[in-house]
Parts: C-alpha cells; structure tokens; sequence
C-alpha cells in the first residue's frame, strides 16, 4: 500500500453538449482549508493517480483530484464526441466552484497539463500556480501514433495479473516503478467486468476524438499570456514533450524551472518521494 489512509470520494453533477453526468473526485485535506489545489490526470488515467501526491499535501492543502468524464467512476458520455476540451475545462470550473477557493493551485499531467495551460492562460483566471507534467505547447506526433497504437482497444483479460502484465508493457515509459508502485498504477486504473474478466477503467470511446485530431494545435500564445509562478516536470526520455521544446518553455511566458527526472520517459507518475517532493515544495512555495 502506498498510502496510509484513503481519500474522501464526492461527486457533482457536469453537463455535456447532450446531458448531465455524474463526475466523482477524491479530496484530501481539511474540508474547509481555502488553500485548494485541483489534480487533472491524462488521457487514459483517473484521479487516482495523485493519491501519494494528495496525502503529502494535505496537511498544508485540500486537494481535489478528480475522475475526468468517461474515466474512473465517472459517467460515461452518451456521444463520444463529447469528450473534448470544452467539456474537460466545463468540468473543472464546476470543480474550482464548487471548492468555493478564489484561486488554486493545479497540477496536471499530460492531458491535465494542457488543461491547464489553456486555464492558466485565460484572462482573470483562478489558477494562481502551475504545474505541467511532461506535455508543453506542442506535442510531438511519435508519441501520439505510440499512443494511438493501443489507446482505446478495449482489451479484456481472464486474470488480473495479466491485466497488470499488459500495463506494465504499454506503460514502460513511466520508468521504473517497484511492484508496489506497479499494483496501485494498474489497481486504480482497472475494472472487472460482468462476466469476471479485466479491463481498464475508461470509456474506450474517448479514442474516438483522439484520433479524430491530426495534431494538437500550437499552444505558444497561450504558454505566451500564463503570468503565474509555474513548473515543468520532464521524463528525461519523454517522446512526448522534447528536450527542445521544454527549452523553449523555460524562456518563454511563465519561464518555469524544468526539471527533468532520470529514467523515465511520458510521465513521471508522482509516485516516487522524490518527484512528490519536488511538487509539494513547490506549490507549498518552499
């Protein structure tokens, strides 16, 4: 076990382009502490993935990590053409206002990150720090086609140890994680079926939009207009955002501190003290 205790689960109702859905999210901390910080996963993750980071905060933050629609305990969308960056950052509003803080912090890895580029970057906006894990203002189009290869296959497995052997396969690029940081990655991210088998815990319909994209577009106005204190973590052996790129980010609009974590490729999972560490510091502005 990673942790020494779990979250609190709680729940809103978000609207999509055809109806509401029911979002879930997991809050650390006290309920009532206006030092809030909101944890956005990737593209194929959940909530979940933040339950080390939310534990090492919460004694200074309350922290909301929530299960982005079609992923986790979340609903699923009707129309999966729904799941697009309009209802994410539709979700995450709701998700700031309901926390009732003025301003928060966020912490957003891969797809979170680029949620929260386009948060940060909007006039008046309530994020007053950032943290970007492994994905800038542009993408590079090897890793997509590397995800793309088996995002949304819907594979289906007798046992739960093969379930956990094909993740460790499809997600070596999270580097070298120990067999407990392997078991909570694939737990928090599984579902046992009606008929006992295993899957992950998404909608594979989310491959829907992805692949209907050729490329993300160029976030550099936005990066440009973000103004709050912001940091940038970096697998050394990422594919997803270059050496090159994160350069560039460090010269540009916020110009955050990149750090770049050995032995691992896209993304550092937050697991590791170190990594944890380094975030904590940060958004507690130590």
């Amino acid at each position: 076990m990673l942790t020494k205790s779990s979250p609190d689960t709680r729940h809103f109702r978000g609207l999509s382009a055809h109806g509401f859905h029911r979002v879930v999210y997991y809050e650390w901390g006290a309920h009532d502490n206006p030092a809030v910080v909101v944890c956005v996963h990737g593209v194929g993750r959940n909530g979940r993935d933040f339950d080390v980071l939310g534990e090492a905060l919460a004694p200074t933050h309350r922290v909301l990590a929530v299960d982005m629609p079609g992923r986790g305990a979340s609903d699923w969308l009707a129309e999966p053409m729904d799941y697009v960056f309009p209802t994410y950052l539709g979700t995450l509003t709701a998700l700031i206002a309901a926390s009732g803080a003025e301003h928060i912090a966020w912490v957003g890895t891969s797809m979170g990150g680029l949620l929260g580029i386009v948060a940060a970057a909007q006039p008046d906006s309530p994020v007053a720090r950032l943290v970007v894990n492994d994905v800038g203002p542009v993408v590079e189009p090897g890793a997509l086609a590397r995800i793309g290869q088996y995002f949304g296959s819907d594979p289906s497995f007798g046992t739960f140890g093969e379930l956990e052997t094909y993740v460790r396969s499809i997600s070596a690029p999270f580097g070298p994680l120990t067999d407990a940081q392997w078991e909570h990655v694939v737990r928090s991210n599984a579902r046992q079926r009606p008929d006992g088998r295993w899957g992950l815990a998404y909608d594979p319909r989310i491959a829907v939009t992805f692949r209907a994209q050729p490329a993300p577009p160029d976030l550099w106005p936005l990066w440009d207009a973000i103004r709050c204190p912001t940091l940038v973590l970096r697998g050394a052996e990422s594919d997803l955002l270059s050496a090159a790129t994160a350069g560039e980010m460090s010269r540009r609009g916020p110009c955050p501190q990149v750090i770049e974590v050995a032995g691992v490729g896209h993304a550092p999972m937050l697991l590791d003290p170190d990594q944890v560490g380094v975030v904590v510091s940060f958004i507690r502005d130590v």
